[in-house]
C-alpha cells in the first residue's frame, strides 16, 4: 500500500508514533488509509451539514476494513461573494483546492481519497487533484437544495433574489415582497435548486463515473444521501483492493460523458472553464471545439432553472442521472465508474419516471445541447453561450456597442436605466488575468432579465456567468482586454453581430482601423498587486483552456 512508506519501515518510528497520538492502533496500521477531503464550512448552504457526511463516510470506511482521516479545504458561496471584489478569488480557490488535495494525499500517502465537495469551484478542484495523483478516488456531492416556498409557489435562488431585484427596480414587487423573497427562497442546506454550476459539476461528475449512481441529484439532509454516503466509504476500501486508480475512471470516453450530459441537460457555461481544466490533469487533451460538436448532436431532454421551470428535485423523482444517461442512449460511451459498473450498465438500467421532466431524445426541448461555442472578429480563440437558454428572437442579433470597463460599471447602468434596447453591453478587464479570476456577471444579468430587457440587449464579456444566467449572454470572450484581445479594442458606437446558428461572434470593425487602435492601446494596471492574486495573474492561462495555470 502506499500508505506503508509511512508506517512500516523500522525508521518510522516517529510517525507511528505520531499516529497512535491520533488514536490509530497498532491493528490499523495494516489497513488502508483513506484521506476525506472535505470542504464543510459554515458560509456555504451546500457544505453546512457535511459533518453528517463525515461520520457516514468514515463508518463505511470503518466498515471495509479502511482507516479513515478528514482534512479540510476552502468552500467559496459565489452567491455571496457575488458582485464585489470577493469574487476575484472564487476561481482562484479551484487551484488552491486542487493544490491542498494533493499536498495532503501526497504528504501523507493516503492509499486512497474520499471528495465531500458540493459547490462551484470545489468539485472541479478536487476532481483536478485526483486526475493529478492518480489514486484511488471516489467523490461524494452533499446533494441539491429542496425549492423553496412562498404559499403554494416554488422559488429558487436567482429568479427569486437575484433576477428579483430588476423586478423591484422596475416597481413590480414592493420592499416587503422582496424581503419575502429573501427568507423563503433558500430553505435550508444544499446546493441550488436548478441546474446551476453546483449542481451541473455533479450531474457531470456522476456521467464521468466518478460517484457512485443516483448522487448527484440525491436531495441534500436526505436519509438517502446519508446512505449514498456510507457506501461511498465502503467503496473506496474496495477500489484500493482493485488497484483502481482515478485516470483508469476519468479517460477521455469519461471526459465527453461528462460533457454529454451537461449539454443533454442545458448546463452551466462554467463547465468549458472546469471540465478543460480537469482534463488537463487527468492528462486528456480536451480543445474547446469538443463541446461544440457534442452539441451539435446532443438534444437538450431536461430543462431546469434558470433556462426551464423544472428543479433538481424534479430531477431526482424522474429518474437522476441514470435516467439521463437512458434516454441518451448510445451516445453515451462506455466506461468503467467507481460504482464497478460500466456507464452502459448504468444507462440501461436507467428508469425515466416522467416524461416531461426528463424527454426522450425524439421529443427533446430543443434539437441542440445547452452551450455553443462562437468565433469571429471578436472572439479568435472561442466564447460560449448557453444558447438553450437564448429567446429564438436574439439567437442572430446586430447592435452598437455600449462599454464598460468593469462589472460595477454594468450594473451601475443596469440600475440607472442606462441600457438601451437594441444594442450590445461590453464589459471587459474581468478575464482570468484581468478581473482577475473571471468574475460572474449573476447580478448585472439577473437585474437585466428582471427588467425585462433579455429581448433587447446583448451582454457580452471576457469574464463569466454563473449557472443561473439566462438570457442573451456571451461569456469567455478569448483573448481577454488583459492580453490585447479584440475585445479590448471595441469602442461605443461599433456594430457587433452575434450569430449563434452560424456560431460567428464579430465585431464589424475592419483590420486597419484594428491595428491601429491596437498599437494606441494602453494595458490597465492590475487591479490586484499583492497575496495570492497576484501570483494567480502571473500564472493563469486563457479561458480558452480551461484558466489553468501554466505548465
Amino acid at each position: 500500500m502506499r500508505s506503508d512508506v509511512v508506517k512500516k519501515p523500522v525508521a518510522r518510528a516517529g510517525a507511528r508514533a505520531l499516529l497512535h497520538a491520533c488514536g490509530i492502533t497498532r491493528e490499523q496500521l495494516d489497513k488502508p488509509f483513506i484521506g476525506i477531503a472535505s470542504s464543510f464550512g459554515d458560509t456555504v448552504p451546500g457544505h453546512i451539514a457535511m459533518r453528517m457526511l463525515e461520520r457516514a463516510l468514515e463508518g463505511g470506511v470503518h466498515a471495509a476494513g479502511g482507516v479513515p482521516f478528514v482534512f479540510g479545504t476552502p468552500a467559496i458561496c459565489d452567491g455571496i461573494a457575488m458582485g464585489h471584489s470577493g469574487m476575484y478569488y472564487s476561481l482562484p480557490s479551484r487551484e488552491l483546492i486542487a493544490d491542498i488535495v494533493e499536498t495532503m494525499a501526497e504528504a501523507h500517502k493516503y492509499d486512497g481519497l474520499i471528495l465531500l465537495t458540493d459547490c462551484d469551484k470545489i468539485t472541479p478542484g478536487m476532481l483536478m487533484a485526483a486526475g493529478r495523483l492518480d489514486i484511488p478516488a471516489i467523490v461524494l456531492t452533499a446533494g441539491p437544495m429542496m425549492s423553496g416556498r412562498r404559499n403554494m409557489e416554488r422559488l429558487s435562488l436567482v429568479r427569486d433574489t437575484f433576477e428579483a431585484v430588476g423586478r423591484h427596480r422596475a416597481g413590480q414587487i414592493t420592499d416587503q415582497e422582496l424581503e419575502e423573497f429573501e427568507l423563503a427562497a433558500c430553505p435550508g442546506q444544499g446546493s441550488c435548486q436548478g441546474l446551476y454550476t453546483a449542481n451541473t459539476m455533479a450531474c457531470v461528475t456522476e456521467a464521468m463515473g466518478m460517484s457512485l449512481p443516483g448522487c448527484a441529484t440525491a436531495i441534500a439532509g436526505m436519509a438517502k444521501k446519508q446512505r449514498m454516503a456510507y457506501d461511498t466509504g465502503v467503496r473506496i476500501v474496495q477500489l484500493v483492493m482493485e488497484g483502481i486508480t482515478a485516470r483508469q475512471i476519468m479517460t477521455a470516453a469519461a471526459i465527453r460523458n461528462g460533457i454529454r450530459i451537461d449539454m443533454g441537460m442545458g448546463g452551466s457555461t462554467n463547465t468549458c472553464l472546469h471540465i478543460p481544466a480537469i482534463a488537463h490533469d487527468a492528462g486528456v487533451d480536451l480543445p474547446l471545439e469538443v463541446f461544440d460538436e457534442i452539441s451539435r448532436e446532443t438534444p437538450h431532454v431536461t430543462n431546469l432553472r434558470p433556462g426551464g421551470d423544472n428543479f433538481m428535485e424534479d430531477v431526482e423523482y424522474a429518474g437522476g442521472i441514470p435516467a439521463v444517461m437512458h434516454v441518451l442512449g448510445d451516445r453515451i460511451e462506455d466506461n468503467p465508474t467507481v460504482s464497478g459498473k460500466s456507464t452502459r450498465e448504468i444507462a440501461e438500467a436507467g428508469r425515466v419516471a416522467d416524461t416531461e421532466i426528463i424527454r426522450a431524445a425524439d421529443n427533446a426541448f430543443h434539437p441542440e445541447g445547452g452551450i455553443a461555442v462562437l468565433r469571429g472578429s471578436l472572439a479568435p480563440d472561442g466564447s460560449v453561450v448557453k444558447q438553450t437558454a437564448v429567446p429564438p428572437e436574439m439567437t442572430v442579433f446586430r447592435g452598437q456597442a455600449q462599454v464598460y470597463e468593469n462589472e460595477e460599471e454594468a450594473m451601475d447602468a443596469v440600475m440607472d436605466g442606462k441600457f438601451t434596447p437594441g444594442t450590445v453591453a461590453v464589459i471587459r478587464n474581468e478575464g482570468p488575468k484581468g478581473g482577475p479570476g473571471m468574475r460572474e456577471m449573476l447580478s448585472v444579468t439577473s437585474a437585466l432579465t428582471g427588467l425585462g430587457l433579455e429581448k433587447q440587449v446583448w451582454l457580452i464579456t471576457d469574464g463569466r456567468f454563473s449557472g443561473g444566467t439566462r438570457g442573451p449572454c456571451l461569456g469567455h470572450v478569448s483573448p481577454e482586454a488583459a492580453e490585447v484581445g479584440p475585445i479590448a479594442l471595441v469602442q461605443p458606437g461599433d456594430e457587433i453581430e452575434i450569430n449563434i446558428p452560424e456560431r460567428r461572434a464579430d465585431l464589424k470593425v475592419d483590420a486597419a482601423e484594428l491595428e491601429r487602435r491596437r498599437k494606441a492601446y494602453q494595458p490597465h494596471e492590475p487591479k490586484v498587486n499583492k497575496g495570492y492574486l497576484r501570483r494567480y495573474i502571473q500564472q493563469v492561462t486563457s479561458a480558452s483552456t480551461g484558466a489553468v495555470f501554466r505548465d
